[in-house]
């Protein structure tokens, strides 16, 4: 019995769906969890446009970097003022990995070194949350 693409790529799908299932954490095809960096900055010059400019046009370059998967950039929503929302910073990164090595590999590649050397005088604060996905309920 011959197999179709569509049929192959159901089944490719299927085993993706329980290596994620399995471990409790959205996985790679390698079975890995896939995880996510995300970066808040805090200028030295808050507020400044020339600055937050350079810093947004520096995190950019770093998609340029064969592991990453996904990156976001953005600055503070104006949503409604609540207690429990913190909209202090000034630019944020949002990135996407396959898997913890991919990030470390990030940290350590070329591209993500001339970031921070070319960015680094411009922040005077750093946050990073790095979580590992989980699977959906």
């Amino acid at each position: 019995m011959k197999t179709s693409r569509r049929e192959l790529a159901a089944m490719m799908a299927a085993g993706v769906g329980a290596a994620t299932l399995s471990s409790g954490h959205a996985a790679t095809p390698q079975g890995q969890p896939m995880l996510v960096h995300h970066v808040f900055f805090w200028l030295k010059q808050a507020g400044s446009p020339a600055d937050r400019d350079r810093l947004v046009a520096g995190l950019r370059t770093l998609a340029a970097i064969p592991m990453v998967r996904q990156l976001h950039v953005g600055l503070p929503a104006p949503t409604e003022q609540r207690d429990v929302i913190d909209n202090s910073y000034d630019v944020s990164e949002l990135i996407y990995f396959d898997n913890i090595a991919d990030q470390k590999a990030y940290q350590d590649h070329p591209i993500h070194r001339a970031f921070v050397a070319s960015c680094e005088p411009l922040w005077r604060k750093v946050l990073v949350y790095d979580m590992a996905i989980l699977t959906p309920a």
